[in-house]
């Protein structure tokens, strides 16, 4: 289909019966679907609650979710693609990213006092969007249904109202209650919001799909509204998961499958950016395991500490956990420790937090594996970083308040690039060639740098493969996307948009 180059591009909303339903999966299939289809598309989310985020060409930070649907779209991210980012920082607190930069650390209440100007905002960047593309798949937040919340609702229906946009409902099959996920949530909203929504995708059905036929019609006859179709469970298939939902049940990812090497990765209470580790998850021959209870650590081959929102806070975890003590002891049994932004900030000496950026204004004692120390200071630094490690050449990028001075041991990587200007600086903390540090995410997405750790932690025999990167991305986009049309009726979803004169 061809382009009409309206003056504001249509949008197509994918809300959820609930968190984790599949919603960030069916956008990204979306994208990808369209694009191929010939039209210029653009992912959108108003607001991101999460601690995976990134970085854009412009050195600007968004959530990681909508970085990979940019990527699907073939399409660089731009922060309107997610103007609000908030960055939880405790239960009740989080850090508020603005178009890309700090905005404020806000309490939930005080940010819902101010949500109808955060609205304005995400319709500008959403009207942006709108005049620069064919179509915006818009990508809701949880449940689009939480009666408590739907006043201050800047995600879901509201921006669905603003932009006049169909909306497809994912409900997931595999948690249970499917249909009273999609009849419930159509009893919570409004008229006009279930006028809106024009159909239902169901997501992760495990069995034979013919044996939910009868369901499709009784849902179909009770609501009065499309399924779309049911995807199957898929295993084959490796997209960036959106958040650390995936791994909020450590004890099911710590098991070590049988003789394998085991990696430890620490599952922090305030992690953040945990997908550094999925092309190590993705290796032959190899386990990750997500631990969170202290245990012997022993017969893991590394321990790695990931990046963390709160740094003071993961840190008293540590030490009242007990995980120090058994980290401590791994590390004088010639164990190999990797901390990675956060975590390289916990293995060093102290954590100085003069301004109260994670609490109260002090002095936090790190676990002092590293001769580092670390000053929590304004600005935040947000930057696509190019580096060399032993002459291999590494894409990353950095996310991080603070500096961290190297007081022994040599660095990690030579910084060569950032933000695509030329640089010669210093990054991270190699002490006995077994405890490492550095502030860069991403370093395992470069096969290269991947091999330099395997190996210095004994596991040459780890076969790395040289298919990475973006043509590898590419692949797994289109076998989504290949998965998605194949299962789901895409002709009564353009039929939706052409109906309401969309496309």
């Amino acid at each position: 289909m061809e382009s009409k180059n309206k003056k504001k591009a249509p949008c197509l909303a994918v809300f959820g019966t609930g968190s984790d339903v599949g919603k960030s999966i069916v956008v990204t299939a979306l994208c990808r679907i369209f694009v191929q289809k010939g039209f210029r598309v653009a992912p959108f989310k108003a607001q991101n609650m999460s601690n995976n985020s990134g970085v854009t060409p412009q050195g600007l930070e968004m959530g990681r979710a909508q970085i990979v649907q940019a990527e699907a779209a073939g399409i660089p991210p731009h922060v309107d693609m997610n103007p609000i980012l908030l960055k939880p920082t405790s239960d009740i607190g989080a850090q508020v990213v603005l178009s890309g930069k700090v905005c404020e650390n806000s309490t939930a209440q005080e940010y819902h006092n101010r949500k109808k100007s955060f609205f304005l905002k995400a319709c500008a960047a959403l009207d942006r969007l709108r005049t620069k593309y064919d179509l915006v798949v818009m990508e809701g937040a949880g449940s689009c249904a939480e009666v408590n919340l739907m006043h201050n609702d800047i995600v879901n229906f509201p921006m669905a109202q603003y932009a006049s946009s169909p909306v497809i409902l994912v409900a997931d099959i595999h948690k249970g209650g499917v249909f009273a996920q999609i009849l419930g949530t159509l009893q919570c909203i409004s008229q006009e919001q279930r006028d809106l929504t024009c159909g239902f995708i169901i997501n992760r059905f495990k069995g034979d799909i013919a044996l939910f036929n009868g369901g499709v019609h009784w849902i179909e006859e009770k609501t009065e509204k499309k399924v779309f179709g049911v995807l199957p469970w898929f295993n084959n298939i490796n997209i960036e998961a959106e958040d650390s939902v995936v791994i909020e049940k450590p004890d099911l990812k710590s098991k070590r499958s049988g003789d394998l090497p085991a990696i430890a990765v620490i599952r922090l209470p305030h992690i953040s950016n945990f997908t550094d580790f999925e092309p190590l998850s993705a290796l032959k021959g190899l386990d990750i395991c997500f631990v969170e209870k202290v245990c012997d650590l022993s017969p893991f081959k590394a321990v790695i500490l990931p990046g963390t929102k709160n740094t003071r806070f993961d840190l008293n975890w540590l030490f009242s956990t007990g995980w120090q003590k058994e980290l401590a002891s791994y590390a004088e049994n010639q164990g190999h420790i990797l901390g990675v932004c956060g975590g390289y900030q916990i293995l060093g000496d102290f954590v100085h937090d003069p301004d109260g950026f994670e609490g109260k204004p002090g002095t936090t004692k790190g676990i002092g594996l590293l001769p580092v120390e670390t000053v929590l200071k304004a600005p935040k630094t947000t930057t696509l970083t190019s580096f060399l490690w032993n002459n291999v050449s590494g894409a990353g990028y950095e996310i991080h308040m603070g500096h961290t001075k190297r007081k022994n041991g040599m660095p990690m990587f030579k910084v060569i690039k950032q933000n695509s200007m030329k640089c010669d600086t210093e990054n991270g903390c190699i002490l006995n060639n077994r405890i490492m540090g550095t502030y860069i995410h991403g370093m395992f997405d470069t096969p290269g740098i991947t091999r330099i750790w395997l190996d210095s932690i004994g596991l040459q025999q780890i076969n790395v493969s040289e298919k990475k990167g973006l043509v590898e991305r590419n692949r797994q986009y289109d076998l989504l996307a290949d998965h998605f049309a194949k299962h789901i009726n895409l002709d009564k979803i353009e039929s939706i948009l052409k109906k309401r004169e969309l496309l």
